[in-house]
């Protein structure tokens, strides 16, 4: 018997590996082209978990290893293609990998081919696109609720060696609706916020306010107070200056030469019916006496600026929270600023001197429920908190320790103001140092829904001039009333609510005014109007009202019949319809209305793609226009999908080159989405 070759019986581990990969690999030694790979098709990036990192790798060369191990173990297995395509994408590792190592004892001319693989690394994330994809959420979303402190990195567990101390809850309804889950708190805080800057204070008034530089649009009084014969102030007659139940204090005004005017209600009326999910308003403005005001006008599709008050009733509940003596809140204060554009929204970052009043800094300048808490403004409340809880409470909240609870608490609904001050009844701070934090009121913007050029009316033997807006009443949750209304359509919505009491009252002409502006907005949808091009206008909800201008003008015009369309989208026909019959004489011709709670129960997007003839033709027509107006979420994206999928199936384009279409189309101005 002759003996056994043991030559044949071991095999190289080079070999081994070579007749392992054969098939995936073909080794030459003329060519160092990449082989070729068959194609595999992936699932959505959805199926793929998300991570905290915006830009994530996956580099499989533990899977690569563990693969040569068994083919070592067991020299007759031959890797194959796994039978079911992976959902992870196929990665290989990077130059700054870590893992490299795992492949030292493979083979050198297998390493070179695995190094050619590099470029098809891919990215799970690398634009807003993919961030919306994984997370569900678009950008202004995103961060909009992340508060940017790297809380989410940080970990909802605490280090065992960390000695805390058990803090007593305030015992108050508003305290429980924070939903603070804070039952211990560390002896030691780290990197606690710094005490905000004070930059507004308030002093008697002794001598006249300097008048402002021209170039400022945040003005005094302009003149030397009133002074009675003795030569002491007329308290009285500064109180007649400063009326401020109609308009804003003098100081709050645009740029010239736009001025803040007090605007007549001529009309107003709900549009909505009872049942309606939102309730919106419709107004029928007189701007017969607005001054003229060179190169500005008020144009179909454009918008009107309303500056808008805090209600009474929070004002005097903050107040009250303040402990600001009554005698003190409508009494004329000297007020005086360190820097910054403050109190007013427009004019020059300098220090300032006005004359004002503590309640109508309240009411006109702050926001005192739009924008969640801050840190600065929760350090503020720590440092003038005489309870010991609240104190340690709200010290916690600005700290490293306290990142995450901060977190979820500024992330959560909005939190107003004087909800917080009864949170923590015992923290009165200085009106000076709260003022300094709190943001700015900013002017609201409503598109107009008419033709101001076609739109008046004949009253007192005098012909009107009228624009017409359409406003939704914006609501929240509050841990009292149930719910609370935005700043401007909550001012609105009163304004009607009295307009339409004193007409049931006998009163036909009732004195209710809308503290107005115009000029400051260049809308695009007014903008992009001017041509004769055939249009498709879709909106849901209001965002159909400055369409409606469109139609009355267009069907007016014979150079433009028969080209325009209107797919409107809303709940209900029956309770929230808005303006239906009040578009011309065409209106069942032009416009077609999508209902997504009753009947065929579908979105206006689902119609846009059932119009997709109409659209491509549209788009692709000369002057050709496509107009959205709406709410972002939920509308507006879906809408936008629906448009990529009209010109992929219309097109014959790939989704990626079909949104690129779009993109080129908004930036020629045929594709306008005005959207919020």
């Amino acid at each position: 018997m002759p003996p056994p070759n043991r030559s044949a019986q071991k095999t190289p581990l080079t070999t081994t590996l070579r007749n392992a990969f054969q098939g995936h690999f073909t080794p030459t030694s003329t060519s160092t082209s990449r082989p070729s790979r068959p194609s595999r098709s992936y699932q959505p990036l959805l199926s793929v978990p998300p991570f905290h990192a915006t830009t994530t790798y996956y580099t499989p060369i533990m899977a690569q290893a563990a693969q040569i191990q068994d083919v070592v173990s067991h020299p007759t297995a031959i890797p194959t293609e796994p039978s079911v395509p992976s959902i992870a994408p196929s990665l290989t590792y990077s130059d700054e990998s870590d893992d490299q190592d795992e492949l030292a004892q493979v083979p050198e001319y297998l390493r070179q081919r695995q190094r050619q693989r590099r470029a098809s690394t891919h990215l799970i994330a690398q634009n807003a696109r993919d961030i919306q994809r994984i997370t569900g959420e678009t950008t202004a979303e995103f961060v909009q609720r992340c508060c940017g402190g790297g809380c989410c990195l940080m970990g909802g567990s605490r280090r065992s060696a960390i000695e805390c101390e058990t803090i007593a809850q305030p015992d108050n309804d508003a305290y429980r609706s924070l939903k603070l889950d804070i039952t211990e708190i560390p002896t030691t805080l780290t990197k606690i916020t710094d005490l905000p800057e004070k930059i507004v204070s308030f002093h008697p008034i002794k001598e006249p306010a300097p008048a402002s530089s021209p170039t400022d649009s945040g003005i005094s009084l302009g003149e030397s107070p009133p002074k009675t014969a003795s030569g002491e102030l007329d308290t009285a007659a500064v109180a007649r200056a400063f009326d401020t139940t109609v308009l804003p204090p003098r100081f709050v005004q645009p740029h010239p030469p736009h001025h803040v005017q007090p605007v007549k209600i001529h009309n107003a009326r709900e549009l909505t019916r009872p049942g309606a999910e939102k309730r919106t308003y419709h107004f029928d403005l007189d701007i017969t006496d607005y001054p003229d005001e060179e190169g500005t006008d008020f144009k179909v599709g454009g918008a009107i600026g309303v500056v808008a008050p805090n209600s009474d009733e929070i004002v005097e509940e903050i107040l009250d929270a303040l402990m600001v003596p009554r005698f003190q809140r409508g009494k004329p204060v000297l007020l005086k600023t360190t820097k910054g554009r403050w109190p007013t929204v427009w004019g020059d970052d300098q220090a300032r001197e006005l004359v004002t009043t503590r309640r109508d800094l309240f009411t006109w300048c702050v926001d005192v429920q739009s924008y969640p808490p801050t840190k600065p403004m929760l350090r503020l409340l720590a440092e003038h908190a005489t309870a010991d809880n609240e104190k340690k409470i709200l010290t916690y909240l600005c700290s490293a320790e306290g990142q995450g609870v901060f977190c979820d608490f500024r992330t959560g609904p909005h939190i107003s103001l004087a909800q917080l001050l009864h949170a923590f009844p015992s923290s009165q701070p200085p009106l000076g140092d709260l003022l300094s934090v709190l943001q700015q009121l900013m002017p609201r913007f409503y598109s107009l829904s008419n033709d101001p050029h076609e739109s008046y009316q004949k009253r007192d033997r005098k012909q009107h001039r009228l624009v017409e807006i359409a406003v939704t009443v914006h609501e929240t949750d509050d841990y009292r009333t149930g719910s609370r209304t935005g700043i401007g359509s909550g001012f609105l919505e009163r304004q009607a609510q009295r307009f339409l009491a004193a007409r049931k009252q006998g009163d036909k002409d009732p004195q209710l005014y809308i503290p107005m502006f115009k000029g400051l907005m260049a809308n695009p949808l007014a903008k992009q109007f001017n041509a004769d091009g055939p249009m498709l206008l879709i909106g849901a909800g209001v965002g159909i009202a400055p369409f409606r201008g469109f139609v009355q003008r267009r069907l007016k015009q014979a150079n433009c019949a028969n080209k325009v369309w209107v797919l409107q989208g809303i709940r209900d026909s029956l309770v929230d319809e808005i303006y239906s019959g009040e578009w011309g004489v065409h209106e069942e011709e032009v416009k077609r209305v999508v209902q997504s709670r009753r009947g065929e129960g579908r979105y206006v997007q689902e119609e846009v793609r059932n119009q997709a003839d109409l659209v491509w033709y549209i788009v692709n027509a000369v002057d050709g226009r496509v107009f959205v107006c709406g709410s972002s979420k939920g509308m507006g994206e879906g809408v936008e999908e629906a448009l990529i999928d009209v010109a992929m199936a219309k097109g014959n384009l790939e989704r990626e080159e079909a949104r690129t279409f779009w993109e080129l189309k908004k930036e020629e101005g045929q594709y306008i989405a005005e959207t919020w």
